[in-house]
């Protein structure tokens, strides 16, 4: 089964304390794109301005990405400037310049309103709900945002949540749209909203799954050297949404498995600058590491 994805393409300029990298490929579709590539066929739908590197173009079409949705538009392409300290669970924003995507409006090309998997990158959720108005009877919704969206277009966002699936945040946006401290409360506050699956990503301390009935956690996989963040969290949501529809199966099991393959993926994003370690990475790297995750969070009956 095939993605569509609706998010931002985009040239990031990032400082850790591990290193700086200037005008890289960058952008919640890209990371989720080419994440989701590994799994399943992708149908990406962005802005770029005239002066997007045809490298990048080049290597999306690489990984066998639909770009039929890309639209090229006068100006400049979007971009984004960032740091992370030595807690690299936040990015400081030093400057966004929005360019073309201020005037982006996603129009959907023949043959992409019927993809049965959709996936709404942070965008504003006006522009999300307008693709879920073209898109045709999706099997599975699923969406990311922010606090920049929780507070400035909050009731154009709940009215969005009604036709999603799995909504997949971090933890501070998770207890900013449900106005509860405790993420148990405010996971089943947000399913109450519309998503009957909430993930809520914790950066290095893992990720916590909600559904009606359960709760399941996966840890962060342990690594020794991490080098920029930037993506991980998109690259994570290409990982779930890829191998849900691989498989083209929803149940309970299918989509826990399917969040340790979204952590897998996020774990490799980490270890480079912008998209380097993904341009490199094979599937019998991603399958082994899902064999490590496993012997991760393996452990045996209680002693008597």
């Amino acid at each position: 089964m095939s993605i569509l994805v609706v998010g931002s393409v985009a040239l990031d300029s990032v400082e850790t304390p591990f290193g700086r990298a200037e005008e890289v490929l960058g952008g919640s579709g890209t990371y989720f794109s080419t994440a989701a590539s590994f799994f399943a066929d992708v149908k990406l739908v962005a802005v770029v301005g005239e002066d997007f590197p045809e490298e990048h173009t080049g290597f999306l079409k690489s990984r066998g990405i639909d770009l039929a949705g890309l639209q090229v538009a006068p100006g400049r392409t979007f971009r984004w400037r960032g740091h992370y300290g030595f807690d690299l669970n936040e990015a400081h924003t030093l400057e966004t310049q929005l360019n073309v995507f201020e005037a982006f409006r996603p129009q959907l090309p023949p043959g992409y309103a019927d993809t049965p998997y959709v996936f709404l990158g942070n965008i504003d959720p006006e522009l999300q709900l307008e693709v879920l108005l073209q898109v045709i009877r999706p099997r599975l919704v699923a969406c990311d945002t922010m606090n920049f969206w929780i507070d400035g277009k909050r009731e154009a966002l709940l009215k969005t949540l009604r036709y999603v699936d799995l909504l997949a945040i971090n933890e501070g946006e998770a207890r900013q749209l449900a106005g509860e401290a405790n993420l148990v409360k405010a996971a089943r506050r947000i399913m109450a909203m519309g998503p009957r699956i909430v993930v809520i990503k914790r950066g290095e301390y893992g990720v916590l799954m909600f559904t009606e009935h359960a709760v399941f956690a996966v840890p962060a996989f342990p690594l020794e050297d991490v080098f920029d963040p930037t993506g991980a969290g998109d690259t994570f949501a290409g990982g779930l949404m890829g191998h849900l529809a691989a498989n083209d199966n929803l149940e309970e099991s299918a989509v826990r498995q399917a969040v340790v393959f979204g952590s897998v993926m996020a774990s490799f994003t980490v270890e480079q600058f912008s998209l380097e370690r993904l341009k490199e990475l094979s599937y019998e790297e991603i399958q082994d590491r899902y064999l490590k995750f496993r012997l991760l969070t393996e452990f045996g009956p209680a002693a008597d």
